[in-house]
């Protein structure tokens, strides 16, 4: 009995160790397989890693490069939105100074037609000793044909000599040249300038042409033939003229020929002429300036509008301020 309890205890207790050294060499097969491919992934994760980074790097300056390309692109649009925006403040301006002046010539106008009337009803109530003697009187020039002041005893053309008015409206400046000297039957003195201040007839330069019926029958001939050179400005010939023939004991107006104004600015201008004519003790300008527009640009525009508009906006301006009046025409044949 004791034999057989030994044999059974002995044949368990060697089960049991095989079952463990098993399990013990399976633990370290596999600890020793891991160790083995350790260094193989390792080295794949930092491939893959190396990768990925490598990529993203590249993302990253592709993404900087179009960043720098949208805020270039983005200040340019800012600055061309300021000047748009500076643009439509100049031309607000402009519309409301031009408003105040048709507002202001509509005053005028209701004014001038209270005047007319109570002329016309005192004119009725005349006397035939007065209409008499009305009748016996000399006719005299009036002081104003078409709205425009014909008091002055000396006038100034200044011309716009361009290309666009020489090929287009220069038969009809000839003929605005004839009218206007028709208003004005006789005067003490006449120039004739083009819009860079250059003269038509150099030996007069700085001096007045006395007026006669040949000299005015030159000045139409010389102009049928004039080919001096413009900028399509009209502001250096309106300065040259003030500076050059303003005189305090004479009456002098200009008149200015043009089709548009290739300067970059009007308020600029509006302030220098303003500063040259100054007013004086009777409270009128040195000199009065009129123009007449001739609409041959007004269908070109470029990137700062259209200039025959700029030149009529200068123009309305100008006269309005310097007791002159704008005549703007519709159409260039003559």
């Amino acid at each position: 009995m004791r034999t057989s309890r030994r044999q059974r205890t002995e044949l368990f207790s060697l089960s049991f160790l095989d079952c463990i050294c098993c399990a013990f060499g399976a633990i370290i097969l596999l600890f020793v397989l891991s160790k083995f491919a350790e260094p193989v992934v390792i080295e794949k994760l930092r491939e893959d890693l190396d990768a990925k980074i490598i990529r993203l790097e590249l993302e990253l300056v592709e993404i900087q490069g179009q960043t720098t390309v949208l805020n270039r692109e983005l200040t340019a649009k800012k600055e061309q939105l300021s000047e748009e925006k500076r643009k439509l403040a100049r031309l607000q301006g402009d519309l409301s100074e031009i408003d105040g002046q048709f507002a202001a010539s509509k005053d005028d106008a209701a004014v001038q037609n209270i005047i007319a009337g109570k002329l016309a009803q005192a004119r009725q109530e005349l006397t035939e000793e007065m209409k008499r003697l009305m009748r016996r009187r000399t006719p005299k020039v009036e002081s104003s044909v078409g709205g425009i002041p014909v008091d002055s005893e000396y006038i100034i053309f200044i011309i716009d000599t361009s290309g666009s008015m020489q090929g287009n409206a220069w038969a009809l400046v000839q003929r605005k040249m004839r009218e206007t000297l028709k208003i004005y039957p006789k005067v003490k003195g006449i120039q004739v300038m083009n819009d860079m201040g250059e003269y038509m007839f150099s030996q007069y330069r700085g001096k007045w042409i006395p007026d006669s019926p040949a000299r005015r029958r030159a000045i139409l001939s010389r102009l049928a033939g004039w080919r001096a050179f413009s900028n399509s400005s009209p502001v250096e010939g309106i300065t040259a003229a003030i500076r050059t023939f303003y005189s305090p004991d004479k009456r002098i107006s200009l008149y200015i020929f043009g089709d548009e104004f290739s300067g970059n600015a009007i308020q600029p201008v509006v302030d220098k002429i303003e500063r040259l004519n100054r007013v004086g003790a009777g409270g009128a300008r040195r000199v009065r300036i009129h123009a007449v527009g001739f609409p041959v640009v007004m269908e070109f525009t470029d990137q700062r509008g259209n200039s025959g508009e700029r030149f009529a906006a200068l123009m309305r301006v100008l006269c309005q301020r310097n007791g002159g009046t704008f005549v703007g025409l519709n159409t260039i044949r003559p």
